[in-house]
């Protein structure tokens, strides 16, 4: 028996504490840690508030001094009337309400669903000023906001399989810009459905080589992501100014029609925004439901959280870690390269940098998504909503600079990411190159 061992087996327990079963250091890392939680669910708690008395201040000064009603279109020709400064004085009333209660007292369990009624109605306020004496589509805003999620769901299932797996995958802006080019050139050349084949294959190459370099010579991840995603970035803008734009035949894909389906899409609103889709959205949810349920219900899935989380436990049971860790993330370079077929399908062609950072957007989707599919899935709608209503801004005079309104997705990103998600822990073993004894 070590020395170590022989102090803590002659440390007296400390009763009352975990069943009388720990030793007075263990009880005092316990009662830190409890208390450090506390500590920042009493900030979260804070932030809140004072955010809640912030969005109330710009809703009285701001959102009340327009006057008209707002009339959002429905579905089949139906229309939705709303006025303008009466919704305003009673969004800024209620969100002062809980600003004074959230600062006062907290909402405990309830928090995060004050904080999306809060959201919603700061957002329809704001929709009811920006439209007020005009027609809104807000239906078919909410149809593109699923649309423009598309992209975005992809991109963060491919960075969960990665880091559940325990590789960083910052490449995954490469990986979906190199399917957006790979399915433009080969599908033009071809048929657009053997160019998304080319493009999960190349997207699995990419992945194939960081995770050659991650595991297998140890490169710091984050280095070889940024390393794949400048290389395909410069790649595609090379071959897109030397072939695409002098040979626009080579630049030329069908886009992809809305399958509608039936029963489903006779649903009031629903049917429209979620069942009068591209296949890509399909897709979208059904990858969604199928690793959510092989990660939770599969031995594959328990295989890889066990070597995102503890390698060496796993190495112990007999899972041959890394070759867990290539196939994963080979698997992850192909969803993304689907994912980034979704640009062509959708325009028709190639542009530079047409992917215009969503990939690290995916990133923030993974982690306010706590690495969990269905909630990437609802934070990749959440960002795709932004992405909507910065195109609808740009049609409506707001007076906002169409600078701002540009920055749209990117500030949602970094609001949400920075000041509402709480604490989110990454798998353990994410980053952390691992070697067999």
């Amino acid at each position: 028996m070590s020395a170590t061992e022989q102090d803590q087996e002659q440390e007296p327990r400390a009763p009352g504490w975990q069943g009388g079963g720990a030793t007075p250091t263990q009880a005092y890392v316990a009662i830190q840690n409890t208390l450090g939680e506390s500590f920042e669910q009493r900030h979260r708690a804070r932030n809140l508030g004072i955010a809640y008395a912030i969005l109330a201040v710009l809703t009285a000064a701001i959102f009340t001094q327009r006057g008209g009603s707002a009339t959002f279109g429905l579905d089949e020709g139906r229309t939705l009337g709303v006025a303008a400064q009466p919704v305003a004085w009673l969004v800024a009333g209620m969100l002062a309400a809980l600003a004074g209660a959230q600062l006062w007292r907290g909402f405990g369990r309830w928090q995060n669903a004050i904080l999306a009624v809060v959201t919603v109605s700061f957002l329809f306020s704001f929709l009811a000023w920006a439209a007020a004496g005009r027609q809104f589509a807000f239906v078919g805003m909410l149809q593109q906001a699923v649309t423009f999620s598309t992209p975005l769901i992809f991109g963060a299932l491919a960075g969960i399989l990665c880091e559940r797996s325990g590789v960083i995958n910052i490449a995954i802006e490469g990986l979906l810009l190199n399917g957006a080019f790979t399915a433009t050139l080969v599908g033009s050349v071809t048929t657009f459905w053997l160019g998304v084949g080319a493009a999960m294959a190349t997207g699995a190459l990419l992945a194939l080589l960081l995770a050659w370099l991650a595991i297998r010579f140890k490169v710091d991840q984050v280095i070889v992501g940024f390393f794949i995603n400048f290389f395909v970035l410069g790649v595609t803008s090379f071959l897109d100014s030397r072939i695409l734009v002098e040979n626009q035949g080579y630049n030329d894909v069908d886009t992809l029609r809305p399958w509608r389906i039936p029963l489903l899409q006779d649903i009031p609103v629903i049917g429209d925004i979620l069942f009068e889709q591209t296949v890509y959205v399909y897709a979208a949810f059904a990858s969604v439901a199928v690793l959510a349920w092989a990660l939770f219900r599969t031995r594959w899935g328990l295989r890889t959280r066990a070597v995102g989380e503890h390698p060496r436990a796993a190495d112990t049971l007999g899972v041959d870690v890394n070759r867990q860790r290539y196939r994963n993330v080979v698997l992850a370079g192909a969803v993304a390269g689907f994912g980034g077929s979704w640009w062509p399908a959708t325009v028709g062609k190639f542009n530079e940098n047409i992917t215009g950072g969503r990939g690290f957007i995916a990133l923030a989707v993974v982690i306010v998504g706590r690495w969990h599919p269905v909630g990437a899935l609802c934070a990749a709608l959440v960002f795709g909503f932004f992405s909507a209503l910065q195109d609808k801004l740009s049609f409506l005079r707001t007076g906002i600079p169409g600078e701002f309104i540009d920055m749209t997705p990117y500030l949602a990103t970094i609001v949400v990411v920075c000041g509402f998600i709480g604490k989110a822990r990454a798998p353990k073993a994410a980053g952390q190159p691992y070697e067999s004894q």
